[in-house]
């Protein structure tokens, strides 16, 4: 008898949580893309409020997808056979209308989007902004594409680095 009870009070605990998890309302949504177009932000023309500097350590590598490459590589300019090192001013923003990261920081370099911190750095970059008084603003910082360099006849991928104090500690 008892060994039923508790076989029937584990299902009943089981069916509960199972409820629970089917109707979460913190998972996230996927946003409706037309035409199956990936999400990107759109950069907005406001001001950067803050420029940030690690003094040229470029620590900070950014979260970059297979379809941020053809603008990579076009960042990166010519470069031959060797890896490129092409500097630029990049553009932090904070991305809160991104469906897959509750934190996203998107990153763009010349008005293009390049790729995110990630989920990690981007929390640690927005606890910054926070303590500077700049929550939820764009700011800059000095970034390097790097990569791109021919190995057995293929181009390696190009990445890109960011001159801010390393946020993943």
């Amino acid at each position: 008898m008892t060994l039923a009870i508790s076989l029937l009070i584990i299902i009943a605990t089981a069916a509960v949580v199972y409820a629970i998890i089917k109707t979460n309302p913190n998972q996230p949504k996927p946003l409706p893309l037309p035409g199956g177009v990936p999400y990107e932000p759109k950069l907005p023309d406001t001001a950067p409020a803050l420029h940030w500097s690690d003094g040229g350590c470029f620590m900070v590598e950014v979260m970059t997808e297979s379809r941020y490459q053809p603008a990579l590589k076009a960042l990166a300019g010519e470069h031959g056979d060797q890896a490129a090192a092409t500097r630029y001013v990049a553009t932090l923003m904070p991305d809160d209308h991104n469906a897959y990261e509750n934190e996203a920081v998107a990153v763009f370099i010349e008005g293009r989007m390049v790729g995110y911190l990630s989920p990690k750095a981007a929390i640690k970059f927005r606890e910054l902004l926070r303590k500077k008084e700049a929550k939820g603003q764009l700011s800059t910082t000095d970034a390097q594409v790097r990569g791109g360099a021919l190995w057995e006849g293929k181009r390696l991928q190009y990445v890109v680095v960011l001159d801010v104090e390393p946020l993943e500690k």
